[in-house]
This record gives structure tokens, C-alpha cells and sequence, in this order.
């Protein structure tokens, strides 16, 4: 692919959002919304009206941020593992001190309200200190409720972006990671696992940054209050700062079952999410057994477990929620109760001041049962995303790039293999192989003798428990069941690469797939159901044929692909796609066709030596092949 025109740079840069080219002033007046206020108040927008994100914002740049800074602990800590946690908060450290900021602004202009009013009353009652005091105690609540509703602003705006970088980064690190757990690993973390992961775990540590800097604004707007009200009702403060401490107490031990029933939650959810994605996916064998009326107990069986689960959940949080939401109530009988028994003289100046500092200790103390909830369902999530993130990786072998001329692409030495990295006996071993640049080798063997492991273990997929593999070049893999993606024959085909005619049509013609595509209503641009529904088994293994060659990789694993295929088109693909198209190509072909093995240079048999009397008896049975390799 060429690179892009100076044009073309342009206009990508023209559809970058305002908000990354900004000033100052901008930003805080967020006076970059006004060209997407304005396409809005003309016409109805659309995905094409939305702008491209910053650099900044962008899930890739977010991801190698995280990687970076969370390679350079690894390196920097030999003994600990670094906590994804604070790798996270390294990486957005600034974001997170401007936003607490503001949120520290915000809780200072809201405090300054009752200290204004009771400013006021005293002005009007005569006690001022100054002349014109009342117009300059106007100006002065003026500019503490713009204060107030600026730092509001940003606080929400910078949190919410932040929480989506976070998100953002999470979603790339687990779709990451997903390509690269070891075969132990993905017992344990299934797919309707990591879907839940993405959707919700992740979803709730992008929502912890605003709740974070409730967290601390809260108490240090609680005690604000607590001061303002000692100014206003001496003692009697106590029995409010009593009344608070009681009911965070009651509410501690409900917060330990709220993080231990969330977590059950969770795995609940996990069960339930997987036996539904099953279902969905297999929902034609189940339709063809009548397996739905079972399968649907199954999943209602798994639904009320997670009911239960989250009814208890729900009622302790309405429980936690009653309790402070009523504390203000208690807080201001348990006060004036407390200035009645103390003979504490209340005039205007101080109830005034009471009544309004009582809005500002309801609510941080109505936020706090939604802190708590918040800051459990973030924990219980991260403490999943981080298992997930630490699961054990496949130690493949090294990929080294091909160069015109290499000798050996593959090379295996005393190589042993295992699906279970624990195991005592390997699937594979003791593996010697060598193939030259260009060779065509043929695998054998009977059910079971590990053939495809092997194609798995060059691809780097089975774990390796001994001896040193090393690899060189890009590969093209077509498995024994064909995966075909929802779209049309073309996109199968290309796979994202660009559009070239002559490649195109010659790909199409050693496939044999002209004559099946003159049979679809729209040729090539026939949209494809779920899992090719609408192919049939031969056809859907040449399109996926049809992809590996489009490709142009250097080495070719073809694990049995002409089962799929009758005997006449087997030939065919044999001819023209291995021994034409693919003729300067490395080709590991593992077949149970023995017409072709004599044109092949090399026949390896895949077997367990201790069912036959010795090397004798291969050599016997395969006298028609020119060369022969045993492993």
C-alpha cells in the first residue's frame, strides 16, 4: 500500500474532533461544541457528522501508553507484579490532579454559601461591618455560583473522558490478552467470561473516575459543613457529627455482604452469559433434537440463581440508601434537640445558617450509599479484569521476518509439545524437523496421532515444554472446519486487504470458485449468513482457501482441506491452488489422500512407535514414496 496524498492527510486532519486543537479558553467554555451545535440545529445528524477523536483519545495510543509504563515496572520490579491499578493511575496522573481540581473548587464554592447568607443576615440586621457591604456580599455569591457551576463542568466533562480512556484501554488490553492465553487459561476464562469483562467490568471502572473524586469530596465537604455548623450552633454540633458516625457504622458490615454478594453476582452472571452465548450459537442442533424446552430450564435455572443474587444485592443497597437519607433528618432533630436541652439561644443569623448547611450535609451524605455501591461493583471488577490480565500466556516460539532466500523457515529440535503444560506426558515429542525454503511436505497418520498439533505448534498455539522452534515468515493457516466471517464472498476473501483485480480473479480460479459464484444471486457480493449458512461445507472451505492464497504468505498449513470436497474438485485444487499457485511456497499439507503423496518432497507419518514393530514396517507400507521423514 502506497502512502497517503498530502490531500488526503488533510482531510483526515479536518475530521479530528475540534476539542483536540482547542485553547484554553475553549476547553473551559466549551465553545468546540458550537460547529457540531450548529450541523445539529440544521439537520438531523448522522455518523458521518461525528468527529474522529484525538490522538490522545484513541484506544491504540491509550493501550501502548499502559503497556509502556506497564513493561517499564516489570523491568524496573523484578520480585512483585506491578497492580494494573496504579499503572493505571500513573498513566493518567495530570488527567486525575486537574479534575480533583476543579472538584476541589466545586466543594469551596458550595461552602461559601451559608457563610454568605449569614454575612447577609447580619448586614440586615445592622451588624455590618463595612458601607455598601450588602452589594459587595451580592457580587461576591455572583461569582462563587459561577465558580461553582464552572468547576462543576469540567469536573463532569474531564472525569467522563477520562473514564472512557480508561475504558477504551481495558477493552484493547483484554481483546490483547485474549490472544495469547495458554490452553489452561481458557478453561477458566471463557467467552461469555471475557464478553462480560468488556461489557460490564470494564464499563464500571470507566464510570470509577467521577465516582473517585466523590469519594474524598464527600468527607471533605461532610467536614466543611460539620465547621460551618459549629460556628453557627456551638456543642450542639456533636450530636450531628454522633448521628453521621452511627450511621456509616451500621452500614459496614452490610458493606462487606454487598462486595462478597457482588462477587457471587459476577460469577453467576459469567455461568449464565456463557450458557446463553452456546445456545444461541448451537440453536440449530438444538432446534433439530428439540433440545429447546430443556435448554431453556437450563438457562431459567441459571437466570434465577442470578435473581436471587441480585435481589439480595439490590435490597441490602435500598437498605443503605434509607438509612442515610433519613440521617439528615436525624441530624437536624438530633441538633435542635441538643440546643434545647444546652439552653443554646437560637436567633435568625443561626438557624438560617443551620437550615442552609444542612443542604450541604444532606448531600454528601445521601451520596454515600451510591459511593459504596459504586466503589464495591469497581473493585469486584477490577480485581476480575486483573486475574484475567495475569492468566498465564502461550510461550510460543520467536517469529522471525522472511528474508528471499532463507533456507529453513521451520526448524524444530528435539521439540516436545502439550496442550497441558503440566503434564507429564506431551502430546508431541522429541520432534526433528527441518523444511527448506519452497518444500511441499506431506503429513500422515492415523486418528489421533497429532497431526494438527503440529500445524498448532508451528503457529505457536500448543505450549512448548522442551527443545527450540524457530519460525520465519508471514503464514497462512486454513483449519479443517472452515471459519467463515458475516459478510459477503468478496470480504471473506480480501480480509481487509486492498482490492487487486488480476490477483483477485487468478485467486478465484485456482480455487474453482467461478462457477459457484455465477450461482449466487449477486456473485462475489452475495452477503454470507451467520457461519456461511448459506454455503455449503465445500464451498465454504475454497472460500477460506481462497483467503489464505489472497494473502500471499510465505508458509501455507493446511490441516486436510480437501475433505470437504469431492474427489474431481480435490484434484483440481491440488493442481492448480498447491502444486501451481503455491509452487515457490513452504506447504505443510496433513492429508489422508494418498494419490497425491508421491509428488510431494518430503512424507512425514505421525504415529505411536510403540504400536509397531519399528522403523522397518513404515518404510514397507510407504515403498511408492520417493523420501520419507519419521517423526
Amino acid at each position: 500500500m502506497g502512502s497517503l496524498t498530502d490531500e488526503e492527510v488533510a482531510d483526515s486532519e479536518s475530521q479530528v474532533t475540534p476539542f483536540a486543537k482547542a485553547g484554553v479558553f475553549s476547553k473551559m467554555s466549551f465553545w468546540w461544541l458550537n460547529p457540531l451545535m450548529k450541523v445539529g440545529y440544521k439537520k438531523p445528524l448522522e455518523d458521518k457528522d461525528m468527529p474522529l477523536l484525538g490522538a490522545t483519545d484513541r484506544a491504540c495510543n491509550q493501550y501502548s501508553m499502559f503497556m509502556e509504563k506497564l513493561n517499564g515496572k516489570k523491568q524496573s520490579s523484578s520480585h512483585a507484579t506491578p497492580s494494573f491499578f496504579w499503572t493505571i493511575v500513573s498513566c493518567h496522573r495530570r488527567a486525575i490532579s486537574v479534575s480533583g481540581f476543579f472538584a476541589l473548587l466545586r466543594v469551596l464554592a458550595v461552602s461559601t454559601g451559608p457563610i454568605i447568607l449569614k454575612a447577609f443576615i447580619n448586614v440586615s440586621l445592622g451588624k455590618g461591618t463595612f458601607k455598601h457591604e450588602g452589594y459587595v456580599l451580592a457580587a461576591l455569591l455572583f461569582i462563587c455560583k459561577c465558580c461553582e457551576s464552572f468547576s462543576q463542568r469540567q469536573w463532569y466533562f474531564r472525569t467522563r473522558r477520562l473514564g472512557l480512556q480508561v475504558r477504551s484501554l481495558l477493552s484493547a488490553a483484554i481483546y490483547k490478552k485474549q490472544q495469547k492465553l495458554s490452553n489452561a487459561a481458557k478453561m477458566k476464562h471463557s467467552s461469555g467470561n471475557i464478553m462480560n469483562y468488556v461489557i460490564v467490568d470494564a464499563f464500571r471502572i470507566g464510570e470509577s473516575p467521577y465516582w473517585f473524586h466523590q469519594t474524598w469530596t464527600t468527607s471533605v465537604q461532610l467536614c466543611i459543613s460539620l465547621a460551618i455548623l459549629y460556628d453557627a450552633v456551638g456543642a450542639a454540633m456533636i450530636s450531628s457529627l454522633v448521628v453521621i458516625i452511627l450511621t456509616i457504622l451500621c452500614n459496614v458490615p452490610l458493606a462487606r455482604l454487598q462486595h462478597k454478594c457482588k462477587t457471587k453476582l459476577m460469577e453467576a452472571q459469567d455461568v449464565r452469559l456463557k450458557a446463553m452465548s452456546e445456545s444461541l450459537v448451537h440453536m440449530k442442533i438444538l432446534k433439530l433434537y428439540a433440545w429447546e424446552v430443556h435448554f431453556k430450564k437450563v438457562i431459567e435455572g441459571l437466570r434465577k440463581v442470578e435473581y436471587k443474587l441480585l435481589s439480595a444485592f439490590q435490597l441490602m443497597r435500598a437498605y443503605n440508601t434509607f438509612m442515610f437519607w433519613s440521617s439528615p433528618v436525624l441530624v437536624s432533630a438530633a441538633t435542635f434537640l441538643t440546643c434545647y436541652l444546652l439552653k443554646i439561644p437560637l436567633d435568625a443569623s443561626n438557624v438560617f445558617t443551620f437550615v442552609a448547611t444542612l443542604r450541604l450535609v444532606q448531600e454528601p451524605i445521601r451520596l454515600v450509599p451510591e459511593v459504596i455501591a459504586v466503589v464495591i461493583q469497581a473493585k469486584v471488577a477490577f480485581t476480575r479484569i486483573s486475574k484475567f490480565l495475569d492468566a498465564p500466556e502461550l510461550n510460543g516460539q520467536v517469529r522471525k521476518k522472511y528474508f528471499v532466500g532463507i533456507d529453513y523457515p521451520i526448524e524444530m529440535n528435539l521439540c516436545s509439545f502439550s496442550w497441558d503444560e503440566h503434564t507429564s506426558k506431551p502430546t508431541l515429542k522429541n520432534i526433528n524437523l527441518i523444511v527448506k525454503g519452497g518444500e511441499k511436505i506431506a503429513i500422515c497418520g492415523e486418528v489421533g496421532s497429532g497431526k494438527s498439533t503440529l500445524l498448532a505448534a508451528v503457529l505457536g498455539e500448543v505450549p512448548k515444554t522442551e527443545g527450540m522452534i524457530q519460525v520465519c515468515g508471514k503464514i497462512a493457516y486454513i483449519s479443517q472446519n472452515a471459519w467463515i466471517q458475516s459478510g459477503t464472498v468478496r470480504d471473506n476473501i480480501l480480509f481487509g486487504s486492498s482490492m487487486d483485480e488480476e490477483r483477485y480473479h487468478n485467486t478465484l480460479m485456482r480455487c474453482s470458485l467461478v462457477k459457484d459464484l455465477e450461482m449466487l444471486p449477486y456473485g462475489d457480493c452475495t452477503q454470507i449468513g451467520e457461519r456461511g449458512v448459506n454455503l455449503s461445507g465445500g464451498q465454504k472451505q475454497r472460500v477460506q482457501l481462497a483467503r489464505a492464497l489472497y494473502q500471499n504468505a510465505d508458509i501455507y498449513l493446511l490441516d486436510d482441506p480437501f475433505s470437504a470436497v469431492d474427489a474431481h474438485t480435490a484434484t483440481s485444487l491440488f493442481n492448480e491452488y498447491v502444486m501451481s499457485a503455491l509452487s515457490e511456497k513452504t506447504v505443510l499439507l496433513v492429508t489422508h489422500q494418498v494419490d497425491f503423496l508421491p509428488i510431494f518432497d518430503s512424507i512425514l507419518v505421525l504415529c505411536h512407535m510403540e504400536r509397531l514393530s519399528g522403523l522397518h514396517l513404515i518404510k514397507t507400507y510407504w515403498q511408492t514414496v520417493k523420501n520419507l521423514k519419521t517423526l
